[in-house]
């Protein structure tokens, strides 16, 4: 007879993979309040105020004690109407830092406290605990693991026994949606939430219903794992590692914004979901940025691994420096291309030095559509998107000195009255303009001849014109149509 398969073998697996990755262990119990080590004074208290004050201590050297304890309160007194409200506070505070005043001898002076490290993974202490008892409103929970970046609670950890067929990632889902309505006071802070039966695992968001939790299925980017891996230690050795999961918290995480109409009120509201990037948006996004700043020639980029030649991606070394063609992204149908664009937008905003990014469609419905889903992610774009009305207003918008996300359709980069050339609007080199399903209408180069009342009229396809404005910036294509990998004319326009 094998081993019998239990919901703690489960949880030792995961324990011990986390342990792998560079988590240090603590028993649940032992931090209790009656524990052998107490780290809570009662248990609805769900962060590790030692560890978190050591944490704002270490990292924010230079700004004085008081103020550093102004914003530790500020993190352990979170309030707000509905848990999403709440969450979107914490995220803030956490991605953004906690603004904090202080006397000096020069007068106030304002100032962030940063609670996490996010450049710098081994600055921060990473910290798996099972068994972690909340008690709010006398209602008794036990999450079965929970994961603490410098004593936040940040990833809520369900596991079923797989072996009870009828224990599944679905009611491990479901168990996650209960704790969150009996012990909210845990969810404020969460991250990320994992639903698992012990071999496939799901991740999901605050706010992200059963259609809505993926799996994670590469553990290095480049390629995925065979289906006898169980998805738990991929999870683990690909989302979960220290590097990665600071990237996913910071850079691919946003509150979607959407207006809704109540149908019986009438009434207008706005509605707040929460979105995660999933394994493909995270890696073929950090993948562009990197060949975005090769093709730019702007220094040093972020870590993204390279993929070796099997595996048929370009490598972003083999293409040349400041050839200004960042490539081509691909996405299936469904798959979160809006979203793929707005997070690339966002890590671009912060890579370039306050480029200039320019999205373009060529219909008007897909402007809007783009716009809207830009609009409603402003907080990790950092800034308003603002659409160009017409031809005058792209120019003025296009002429600054730097910053801004500017949308605009195709047909606004076509000279007027006759001419042959677009006017030059900017000649700076940190200018990325993203494509989206436009690369046949943003094709040519060359000259092309009609004749209209007898007279023959010269004129270029929008590739042209677009260099003219913009003769220095990169381009980037995300589509959602297959495209030919060896298409001379999208090569000559986005390169790989």
């Amino acid at each position: 007879m094998g081993q019998k398969i239990t919901e703690d073998s489960v949880e030792r697996f995961a324990i011990e993979v986390l342990e792998g990755n560079g988590y240090e262990y603590i028993h649940g119990p032992s931090i209790a309040p009656d524990g052998e080590n107490p780290e809570r004074e009662k248990y609805n208290e769900v962060v590790l105020k030692d560890r978190l004050r050591k944490a704002i201590y270490t990292l924010n050297p230079s700004i004085p004690e008081d103020a550093q304890e102004v914003a530790l309160r500020e993190v352990m007194s979170l309030s707000g109407s509905e848990l999403i409200e709440v969450n979107e506070i914490f995220h803030r505070m956490l991605v953004e830092g906690i603004d904090v005043e202080f006397s000096t001898e020069h007068g106030m002076q304002g100032n962030k406290v940063w609670l996490i490290d996010f450049k710098t993974p081994a600055n921060n202490e990473f910290l798996v605990c099972n068994q972690f008892t909340v008690i709010q409103n006398n209602v008794n929970k036990r999450p079965d693991v929970l994961l603490f970046i410098n004593g936040l609670p940040l990833v809520v950890i369900e596991l079923k026994n797989p072996g009870d067929e009828n224990a599944t990632v679905k009611k491990a889902f479901t168990q996650l949606q209960n704790y969150k309505n009996a012990i909210s006071s845990l969810f404020a802070y969460n991250s990320l939430l994992i639903a698992s039966d012990g071999f496939d695992a799901k991740v999901g968001s605050l706010t992200a219903e059963w259609s809505r939790f993926m799996a994670w299925k590469t553990v290095d980017g480049i390629k995925e794992d065979k289906a006898t891996v169980p998805q738990i230690e991929t999870m683990i050795k690909g989302m979960l590692r220290t590097d990665v999961i600071l990237d996913l918290i910071k850079q691919f995480t946003v509150f979607e914004k959407t207006k809704k109409e109540d149908e019986k009120t009438g009434l207008t509201r706005v509605e707040t979901v929460k979105k995660i990037a999933a394994y493909h948006q995270f890696h073929a996004v950090n993948q562009a940025v990197k060949s975005t700043i090769r093709a730019t020639d702007i220094d040093e980029p972020l870590f993204v691994k390279e993929a070796p030649a099997s595996y048929g991606l370009p490598s972003v070394q083999s293409q040349e420096k400041g050839d200004r063609k960042a490539g081509v992204v691909w996405h299936t149908q469904g798959s979160g291309k809006s979203l793929s664009m707005v997070f690339y937008t966002g890590k671009i905003v912060l890579e370039l030095n306050n480029p200039t990014v320019v999205v373009i469609t060529d219909r008007n419905d897909l402007d809007d559509q783009l716009f809207d889903t830009f609009a409603g992610c402003k907080q990790l774009l950092r800034q308003d998107p603002v659409q160009a009305e017409n031809k005058t207003h792209l120019k003025d918008l296009l002429k600054t000195a730097g910053g801004g996300i500017v949308f605009t359709t195709v047909q606004k980069f076509f000279p007027e009255n006759g001419e042959i050339d677009f006017d030059l609007l900017s000649e700076r080199k940190n200018i990325v303009v993203i494509a989206d399903e436009a690369h046949r209408s943003q094709y040519g180069f060359a000259a092309k001849t009609t004749m209209k009342n007898g007279e023959a009229l010269t004129s270029y396809g929008f590739a042209k014109y677009i260099r003219d404005a913009l003769p220095h910036a990169s381009f980037i294509g995300f589509t959602g149509t297959p495209i030919e990998k060896e298409d001379p004319s999208n090569l000559a326009v986005f390169g790989n």
